[in-house]
């Protein structure tokens, strides 16, 4: 089992309000996204560390937002991917002893993932502001 598979394991355990699952989910996609990724699992992933970072938005009313926008049936753009994504790692997240200190390293992580794509941020931010009126 990979680091991210027990990472996944262990929130989903969690049964949390919160719901750290969805950051967890949205950091390793766009620390792994490839020219192959489908463009609507990176924008959203975007989507979910810009909310989840800036806005500190729940990982449960991330989720929402994705479903809402799922249902758009828009066509979206692979943004430009960086060549650095991160510092930190799901195996780093997981080194982490569990309970606070895993979630705030959950968080940590996806800081980290979303400051190395800071030249989508300005289309990640109108896209929340145009179909979720977030601003």
């Amino acid at each position: 089992m990979t680091p991210y598979d027990e990472l996944c394991a262990y929130t989903l355990s969690l049964h949390d309000a919160e719901f750290l699952h969805q950051l967890v989910v949205d950091a390793h996609t766009a620390q792994t996204a490839t020219e192959a990724s489908k463009p609507i699992a990176l924008v959203f992933a975007l989507l979910g560390l810009y909310l989840s970072v800036e806005k500190s938005i729940s990982g449960r009313q991330i989720q929402r937002f994705h479903m809402q926008l799922a249902n758009l049936g828009v066509r979206w753009t692979l943004p430009e991917l960086p060549g650095d994504r991160g510092n930190l790692t799901a195996a780093d997240v997981l080194a982490a002893a569990p309970g606070e200190a895993r979630h705030r390293a959950i968080h940590a992580w996806c800081a980290s993932v979303w400051q190395t794509y800071t030249p989508a941020r300005s289309q990640i931010v109108e896209l929340a502001a145009h179909h979720l009126g977030i601003a």
